[in-house]
């Protein structure tokens, strides 16, 4: 497939294996913004950016929370995504706070890491 509709969060988008996973932690770029620590490294060889998304077990110890969060997540990702040049990015998002946030500060944070990202990618 060449390209999906822009509000679609396909499973070609979700990061996942053991090597591509090590390669962005091995070539990416870390940074913090807002309530997000990400890491992202461009040329993953696909048509598409891939995202993985991480909400610690020390931070959180019951599993519907880390599952909330990484909802709230993907769903402010999925609906941002354009903010980003489909250019074969890696990114991976960490999630910060000990407290859960509401749904619009994630979507700042998500938005601040992407715009940061396409700023990085201009110069």
């Amino acid at each position: 497939m060449d390209s999906y509709p822009d509000n679609t969060l396909c499973k070609d988008e979700r990061l996942s294996g053991k090597t591509a996973i090590d390669r962005l932690l091995k070539n990416g770029r870390f940074g913090t913004e807002g309530c997000m620590k990400f890491c992202a490294a461009s040329g993953n060889g696909t048509w598409c950016n891939r995202i993985l998304i991480s909400v610690p077990k020390r931070n959180f110890k019951r599993a519907v929370k880390r599952n909330l969060l990484k909802r709230r997540i993907r769903e402010a990702y999925r609906t941002q995504k354009n903010l980003l040049p489909p250019q074969g990015y890696d990114i991976m998002f960490q999630y910060l706070p000990k407290e859960v946030l509401d749904s619009s500060a994630i979507r700042e944070g998500v938005a601040a890491v992407l715009t940061r990202i396409a700023k990085s990618q201009q110069k």
